[in-house]
Parts: structure tokens; sequence; C-alpha cells
């Protein structure tokens, strides 16, 4: 298992269309991939569940992925939650 603490540096934020390309990053990998904040855990590959969280730019979230492919995954949602792109 691979946690790792991310800066959400997109400038919208995770709003509709940034949590659709999240949930497409994620969809990309076999392993099971989490985002954690407080209290509230969330399955990276659920566009709904993401969309609860309604994270803002500059938020702290932590990834969590489990799998074959689990370092790979972090990886890139790190990169692409750090883009600026959105």
């Amino acid at each position: 298992m691979v946690r790792k603490t991310v800066t959400v540096e997109l400038a919208s934020g995770l709003e509709a269309r940034p949590v659709a390309m999240l949930v497409q990053v994620a969809s990309q990998y076999e392993s099971n991939i989490y985002v954690e904040i407080e209290s509230k855990k969330v399955n990276a590959k659920s566009i709904m569940g993401m969309m609860t969280l309604g994270l803002a730019a500059g938020e702290q979230i932590t990834v969590i992925a489990e799998g074959s492919d689990e370092e790979q995954a972090v990886t890139e949602i790190e990169k692409y939650l750090s883009s600026n792109e959105s």
C-alpha cells in the first residue's frame, strides 16, 4: 500500500470537469485508489464520491493506492493534481 499527501494545485479546485479527469486518470490503474481528507475517504474512481469532497485549490489530501500498479497510480494522480491545469 502506498500513501502520499498531495496538495491540490488545480486553479479551480476539484469541480466537475477536473474531477472527471481525475477519475479517468485513476481508472487507468488496476489498484484500488482512495482519496482521503479529514474523516472522509472515497474511491478515486467514483465521480460522485469525488464530487462529495468539494476540494478547493490549496487543500491537502492523502492519496492511497493498493495493488499491482500502486506506485505508478499515486505518481500520476499527484502529477495531475499538481498541474495547475483544469
